[in-house]
């Protein structure tokens, strides 16, 4: 009998060799290269502002994250198991030149850069403005003997009070200033982040739903370690995704127009030909553009107050479609049904309902999969 071994929180198999593991990402060894790095891609965090933002590239969610400190008020810092930091600009960290401003955050810890938080010097104007104070150093690592190394380990810590991202300048071909970087990237855009576990299971689901592309190479005997796991979350049996339009039956669909995914699409380059509302973009992309057909699609956008990251909410979408979405929620067919909100067409003397409205006006739905989304927000007028 085929089962988890449930030692604890394994999710081996029974009988297995070797030691325990609550992630075994074997359950999905049986995809195809080309499947699998997508699949380690979509468990990475996006870098949003990169380096001169200070963030790291190419890392897992489940790692330490950045904190703007204009956000710590409407952020919940235990929702950061793997660690975070406050990055302040030097007009936030300074009340004048030399004389630093004294902080807390929302749970009453004070804020003390070069421990919980650290400068960020972006501009040669507020290097010059707010220097660093004479017993700052530039942010790096050290290993346990206190000897500065270049790569992250469990065994490293992150040292010193402030990080340079000064850019080039100057006019004409005279350069008064040059580009200054210094000091490693402290961490990862915090919306992105997902514990161990959350980046497991959402990427156990997303091979999941690789799996029941239209035309996938493969089949459900392959996948049977992964769907024991899947049945621990009841998201196996599809009920969930076809409740949020991420299938339809057992096939992987888009979430927001509701076409059917086809395996290829996984691999291959987006065409906005067809794309009525994004030609003009793709004038600009035409030659250049390497972005996949289809890539990660959050159902919820990323925000701040709160991890919408997990497995319940990340499926497959077409690029075009989370273009057009942007950081919108994506309301389902189902969900919008169950609001009975209906929107109609006044025609002379008649009405003609064609679908049904979010409850937050942000998104229409028609039964056939039609959607109308809201691109601006109200303009309040005040008036004399």
């Amino acid at each position: 009998m085929i089962g988890l071994c449930q030692k604890g929180s394994c999710r081996k198999l029974i009988g297995h060799t070797g030691k325990c593991d609550p992630w075994p990402t074997n359950c999905w060894s049986f995809l195809e290269e080309k499947d699998k790095k997508k699949l380690s891609k979509a468990g990475y965090a996006t870098p949003r502002g990169g380096k001169k933002g200070a963030y790291q590239n190419h890392v897992y969610r489940n790692n330490k994250v950045i904190i703007p400190f204009e956000k710590i008020n409407v952020i919940d810092t235990s929702n950061y198991e793997d660690g975070y930091i406050v990055r302040l600009y030097p007009d936030q960290a300074f009340i004048s030149s030399g004389i630093l401003s004294e902080i807390n955050l929302p749970d009453g810890e004070p804020l003390v850069i070069g421990e919980n938080a650290f400068v960020l010097y972006r501009s040669h104007q507020s290097f010059d403005e707010f220097p660093p104070l004479d017993e700052w150093s530039v942010r790096h690592l050290e290993d346990k003997n206190g000897n500065i190394v270049e790569k992250r380990s469990s065994e490293v810590l992150d040292k010193g009070h402030y990080i340079l991202r000064l850019p080039k300048v100057g006019g004409g071909k005279k350069i008064i200033k040059n580009e200054v970087i210094e000091g490693p990237p402290q961490g990862i855009f915090a919306p992105e982040y997902a514990n161990k576990e959350t980046n497991f299971l959402s990427q156990a689901s997303l091979a999941w739903q690789i799996i029941h592309t239209s035309s996938s190479p493969y089949t459900a005997s392959q996948a049977l370690h992964l769907k024991l796991i899947l049945d621990e979350c009841s998201l196996s049996d599809g009920v969930h995704y076809n409740y949020l339009g991420m299938m339809k039956g057992n096939i992987t669909t888009c979430p927001l127009c509701l076409k059917r995914i086809s395996y290829d699409e996984l691999h291959s380059h987006i065409n906005l030909e067809n794309e009525e509302s994004l030609l003009n973009s793709g004038l600009i992309v035409d030659g250049t553009n390497r972005s996949t057909t289809v890539n990660l699609f959050h159902m919820i956008p990323l925000e701040y107050e709160r991890l919408h990251h997990n497995h319940f909410y990340v499926s497959w979408g077409h690029a075009t479609c989370n273009t057009k979405l942007g950081q919108r929620r994506c309301y389902s067919l189902a969900e919008v049904k169950e609001m009975d909100i209906k929107v109609a067409k006044l025609i002379g003397d008649s009405i003609e309902t064609f679908g049904w409205i979010s409850d937050d006006d942000k998104m229409i739905r028609s039964p056939n999969g039609a959607v109308w989304i809201r691109i601006s927000e109200e303009l309040y007028i005040e008036r004399d």
